[in-house]
């Protein structure tokens, strides 16, 4: 593996990481992530219109296409609600983590794969982080919910993960990230509207805002230029290194309480993480 495709897969996790700590940090995390959508349409949507010159989408495409837009969509409020009501340090290794859990979960149950022992061990592992983070079994009101976010967004995030791996046959890669932007715009627009401080938010946050419109999408097509560098089977576990780094984010940079357990915990969710790619 060359050295190229791990500092872009490195990056990759960190430049993701670090759009949902602004996220996180923002006034109203809604408005964050509607108003960023704008800033990625305007950068990418004349790449996105580039690549599908004289493409032709067939009807199967299309219906992919759109319910991949749909649960893009569902994600994206589910996130929304989760940075309004629980810690980046809880939900980030939550979602990350469960979200290449449900994957192959759902190939087991529903598709008649099977998973080799260093899978089951990669279950095992972030089932014990999941607890970790959570505090053990005995959940406050306020921890249970983060949990069950946490867990509602890794869920979405797979059922779009294995969606979008069909859309890919039928459109190109850029097209298909700024085609899911323009739909959670769709969603969030009547949401972000109704607050009244749509205005109130861009002028408090209008840098994080265009950063994080260009590296949201940008963080997946580093992933994508790994890849032609090296095989996912390698890169696909290295990336989940993110983990860690919205938990240190959350913890150090707005100084959330639980630092240790939450710690502990995005590494045991990290390290089964990389056994379920490796074991999957």
């Amino acid at each position: 593996m060359s050295t190229l495709s791990i500092v872009l897969v490195v990056a990759s996790g960190f430049v993701h990481a670090l759009w949902n700590l602004w996220a996180k940090r923002s006034e109203n995390p809604l408005l964050f992530l509607w108003s960023f959508q704008w800033v990625a349409l305007a950068v990418y949507a004349p790449f996105a219109w580039w690549s599908l010159r004289g493409l032709a989408v067939s009807g199967a495409g299309v219906a992919f296409l759109a319910l991949t837009i749909a649960l893009h969509g569902i994600y994206v409020l589910l996130l929304s609600r989760s940075y309004a009501l629980a810690d980046l340090s809880q939900v980030y290794p939550l979602m990350r983590g469960t979200s290449p859990l449900f994957v192959p979960l759902l190939g087991v149950l529903l598709l008649g794969e099977h998973l080799r022992g260093l899978g089951w061990l990669g279950v095992a592992l972030i089932a014990i982080g999941v607890l970790t983070i959570g505090g053990g079994f005995s959940f406050a009101h306020a921890r249970h919910t983060a949990i069950q976010l946490g867990l509602a967004v890794g869920l979405a995030i797979a059922s779009y993960t294995l969606v979008d791996k069909v859309t890919l046959h039928y459109i190109p890669a850029i097209a298909l990230n700024t085609l899911s932007s323009a739909g959670n715009l769709a969603v969030l627009t009547i949401p972000a509207l109704r607050t009244g401080r749509a205005l109130a938010e861009w002028r408090h946050s209008w840098r994080s805002i265009a950063a994080a419109g260009i590296l949201s999408p940008l963080s997946y097509l580093l992933f994508l230029w790994a890849l032609t560098h090296a095989p996912v089977a390698a890169l696909a576990p290295m990336r989940e290194l993110g983990i860690v780094f919205g938990t240190v984010l959350g913890i150090y940079v707005l100084r959330e309480p639980g630092g240790r357990h939450r710690i502990l915990g995005a590494a045991l969710i990290t390290a089964g993480a990389i056994a379920l790619g490796l074991g999957a």
